[in-house]
């Protein structure tokens, strides 16, 4: 069959042969990569990761990605430092993460993003004196109350997105990672969306979707910047996940639960700079980048408008 295909391609004009080599490698380099992605969703271990440290630092604890986190942090035996708002919120989770993980130390510190974030950084920077902080979690972040247009944005809410996703992350890692540094070893991992990533554009979530591109490249210089210094920095990537902030309640295949993304997120921590953990996340950020960027930016515009009008219907309720 071999001898049968070369004796065929020997009768072919040159430009054929050409065009033969440069599918047979277009083929083979397919499927070298869907090899590779089945090897690091499915079969690639996760690390260690109390080797980097015996405690993790994790913002946004108390609600979606975050408190999904901290159970799963809890789980493989590291310590935790939860920082949030809310201390009666901080304090349930803590006792939640007690019960199911008793052996977990525990330390809660209280700091409102959108506020005063310096008084905020005194309080984490005296929480983990002396600690072997060995995982970093920035999952703290805001969204819009629903789709708006750029000129509909008030002032407060355009305030609070650049201080709470942009000021808490880039201000967190700045106290955290000297003594990463200082052990030569760490994780860093900084939640960013696919709102910034995956689609080309995120019509009437600008400055949300501004803010997390913000993130994934500050990731990916840190990375660069500490790779040789021990410390693994990485921007992890969700699509829609069943939080209160994507306003999804039920779960479904492309649309885990905040446990089920926390569990598929620590199997990556570590790797490369930027991932999709969960992996039927990937197939949709296949399909977004396989089509006309124009069609995309149509039918999410189409989406948020949709988002905006119901949006729209409850405030009208709420004064009415």
């Amino acid at each position: 069959m071999q001898c049968c295909i070369i004796a065929r391609l020997k009768t072919q004009p040159l430009w054929f042969g050409l065009l033969f080599v440069l599918g047979l490698f277009s083929l083979l380099k397919f499927f070298i990569a869907f090899l590779r992605w089945v090897y690091v969703n499915f079969l690639r271990a996760p690390k260690n990761l109390k080797k980097y440290g015996s405690w993790a630092v994790i913002t946004g604890p108390t609600d979606g990605i975050g408190k999904g986190y901290a159970f799963q942090l809890a789980r493989v035996g590291l310590n935790l430092v939860l920082v949030g708002r809310n201390p009666d919120k901080l304090k349930d989770v803590s006792d939640l993460i007690l019960a199911k993980y008793g052996k977990s130390q525990i330390k809660t510190v209280v700091v409102d993003f959108a506020g005063d974030v310096s008084e905020g950084m005194v309080k984490i920077r005296e929480a983990i004196e002396g600690l072997d902080v060995g995982v970093l979690i920035n999952n703290v972040g805001i969204s819009y109350p629903y789709a708006r247009y750029f000129h509909e944005v008030d002032e407060e809410l355009l305030k609070n997105l650049i201080k709470v996703n942009v000021e808490g992350t880039t201000k967190v890692t700045h106290i955290v990672l000297p003594g990463m540094l200082q052990r030569k070893k760490g994780a860093i991992v900084n939640i960013g969306s696919g709102a910034a990533i995956v689609i080309p554009s995120d019509p009437l979530y600008a400055v949300y979707a501004a803010t997390k591109a913000y993130i994934d490249q500050f990731s990916r210089c840190l990375y660069v910047e500490y790779k040789k210094s021990g410390i693994d920095v990485q921007c992890q990537v969700p699509l829609y996940v069943a939080t209160k902030m994507a306003s999804i309640k039920r779960s479904s295949f492309f649309v885990p639960s905040t446990d089920g993304y926390a569990r598929a997120g620590m199997r990556w921590i570590g790797y490369e700079p930027r991932c999709t953990p969960y992996w039927p996340h990937s197939i949709l950020w296949v399909l977004a980048y396989s089509l006309p960027e124009s069609l995309v930016d149509a039918w999410r515009l189409w989406f948020c408008l949709g988002i905006r009008k119901r949006g729209q219907l409850k405030d009208t309720k709420k004064k009415e």
